[in-house]
């Protein structure tokens, strides 16, 4: 038996991952899957409400994407600056379909918000006279980035989340890899099943109800053979939601960070990261004859927004057949990749290159995806119960191109504002004794699973067909070559009843291969070049037809329904809210 409730959206998929029923459940308040600094934010703030919480972390707690950070936080802290310049930067660097209200809010919020981080525990670097050492990154007209440790900044900011949850004794399980949503009978959020992998504190599929489900699962950078993220990045959260009837939207809008460092044409996986702070300090961006062949493209040359400095790179290397260009940083001597770049400089130095004495090869890499799962501002999505905040939301903050280091602030402000909306239901509704009763999963596979080799089959058709150059061709190729991987595990199962043996590997390709098919179906419809979406055969920014959103729903029978948005405002997601629109 599957969910037949009503959602905001219209009814419920029925589609689900196989696997078996839950053995085990706790119940809570809310349930909040990830550890980021998104999830983890929220997880504190419920639990200061006086909400039952509980983390579901697909690894442990600090093994997220957070962890990887560089850069840092940007926000109007320094002298001078204020969150209208944060604004216009962030409008900028979003090509037309930022939110404005969603930024303000972003910007507005931002520094206290930050101030709230540190007084959790989170060190950041400062300068002589005490004051928070800022910097400078892509897209930005002011230093008003902190970090910490150099360029550890994600590793201190999971270290003071991870130690503030353990000391105020949060409920958590680690090494649990989400698979659905519950529902109730009337379609609204009941909790979510999950599998607890080898060292969780349970065993095999379970449960957590609750009538409140925030996803903060990061991003889904494995879609793509070479990715600054880690492992577990497999787009899982946004693949829930899809199946539970939500509505994604600009998932078309992933955006390539520019310098990761070239391993070789054939690398695969998580690539090392070389942060654009170390653009922000000097560095210049050089041909194999040393031109720095970014200036004259744009008026910050280097400091352009991350789209921008991905193209100049590729254009570059396209004409002169070159597989990568260099990052030249020689001129900051050894003391300071040290003292400023330490982590940075031990991954060149373990991949034989030595950034004091020679350029650092670089070329772009999957790096962070600006859509996800739509919201409002409250972090609220299409399914009555379900929020979600940090990569795997599209806030509407982001746009077409995410500026630089404001990805962990995103997951910082929108985090609180969850939190906040789920006390204030609990204290209006009275939802803390129930317990909600989620309709049964089924028994047997409605849907395949894709084989564990699926993952990189999915990954090499989305990296030659829907990479950093994109157009109708190679699109259409990335399309047929997913229906095919689709359709091979589809007909086994439709020929005998049997589909691949549940289990990670499975669910990941599974949902890897879900995602991928909205990113291809977006990229196709947007017929033009905007932000970190490039069309070779639509070369120019089209805002007469263009500036305004694609929205994509998962349908019962696994088809996909695209429309796009009449105007580059976001409709409504609460039903009450809404009026009906014609899908185009």
């Amino acid at each position: 038996m599957s969910a037949t409730g009503t959602t905001a959206t219209g009814t419920a998929t029925g589609i689900r991952l196989h696997a078996p029923a839950p053995g085990w459940s706790v119940a809570a308040d809310v349930v909040i899957v990830g550890s980021g600094v998104a999830g983890l934010t929220a997880a504190l703030r419920c639990q200061a409400a006086g909400l039952r919480t509980v983390v579901v972390t697909k690894a442990r707690l600090d093994d997220g994407s957070t962890r990887w950070a560089q850069g840092g936080v940007a926000a109007a802290l320094g002298e001078g600056d204020t969150p209208e310049q944060h604004l216009d930067d962030t409008l900028v660097a979003g090509a037309g379909l930022c939110d404005e209200e969603a930024v303000r809010t972003l910007v507005t919020e931002g520094p206290d918000a930050v101030r709230r981080l540190i007084a959790t525990g989170a060190h950041f670097d400062e300068s002589a006279d005490g004051a928070l050492a800022l910097t400078r990154e892509g897209g930005h007209h002011r230093r008003r980035i902190a970090h910490a440790g150099g360029d550890a900044t994600g590793a201190e900011i999971s270290r003071a989340l991870v130690e503030a949850v353990r000391a105020r004794g949060i409920r958590t399980v680690e090494n649990a890899l989400v698979l659905d949503l519950l529902t109730d009978a009337d379609g609204r959020t009941a909790g979510v099943s999950l599998h607890v992998m080898g060292e969780g504190q349970h065993d095999g599929v379970g449960a957590v109800l609750a009538p409140a489900v925030v996803l903060a699962t990061g991003g889904m950078g494995q879609v793509f053979s070479a990715t600054t993220n880690p492992h577990v990045s497999t787009g899982d959260g946004v693949a829930l939601a899809l199946r539970a009837g939500a509505e994604v939207s600009d998932l078309e809008f992933v955006q390539f960070h520019p310098t990761v460092l070239f391993l070789g044409a054939d690398a695969e996986g998580q690539q090392p990261l070389v942060s654009e702070a170390v653009r922000g300090e000097g560095a210049h961006l050089v041909d194999a004859d040393g031109v720095r062949f970014m200036v004259g493209q744009h008026e910050l040359a280097e400091l352009a927004p991350r789209d921008i400095v991905a193209k100049g790179i590729m254009r570059r290397m396209q004409e002169m057949g070159a597989e990568h260009m260099y990052l030249d940083a020689r001129h900051f001597g050894a003391e300071m990749w040290e003292t400023r770049f330490p982590t940075i400089l031990a991954a060149c130095r373990a991949h034989g290159i030595d950034p004091v004495t020679e350029p650092i090869p670089v070329a772009p890499a999957a790096h962070y995806a600006s859509g996800g799962v739509r919201t409002d501002l409250q972090g609220r999505t299409t399914v009555p119960g379900l929020y979600a905040c940090g990569e795997v939301a599209c806030t509407g903050v982001h746009g077409a191109n995410r500026l630089a280091s404001n990805s962990l602030l995103e997951g910082l402000v929108y985090a609180e504002r969850i939190a906040d909306d789920i006390a204030a239901n609990h204290r209006e509704n009275g939802l803390h004794a129930r317990v909600p009763a989620p309709v049964p999963h089924p028994e047997t596979p409605t849907h395949a699973l894709m084989p564990p080799e699926a993952r990189f089959a999915v990954q090499r058709v989305m990296t030659r067909g829907a990479g950093v150059l994109r157009s109708a061709d190679s699109l259409a190729e990335a399309a047929a070559g997913l229906g095919r991987i689709h359709a091979e595990a589809a007909g086994a199962l439709a020929e005998n009843g049997k589909t691949s043996e549940p289990g990670v590997d499975t669910w990941e390709a599974t949902n890897l291969l879900c995602v991928a098919r909205v990113l291809v179906a977006a990229a196709r419809r947007r017929e033009e070049t905007r932000g970190c979406h490039w069309r070779e055969d639509h070369a120019d920014r089209d805002d007469a037809a263009w500036r305004r959103h694609i929205v994509v729903r998962l349908n019962p029978d696994r088809t996909l329904a695209v429309h796009t948005t009449p105007t580059a405002e976001f409709p409504p997601t609460r039903p009450e809210c809404r009026t009906n629109q014609q899908e185009q």
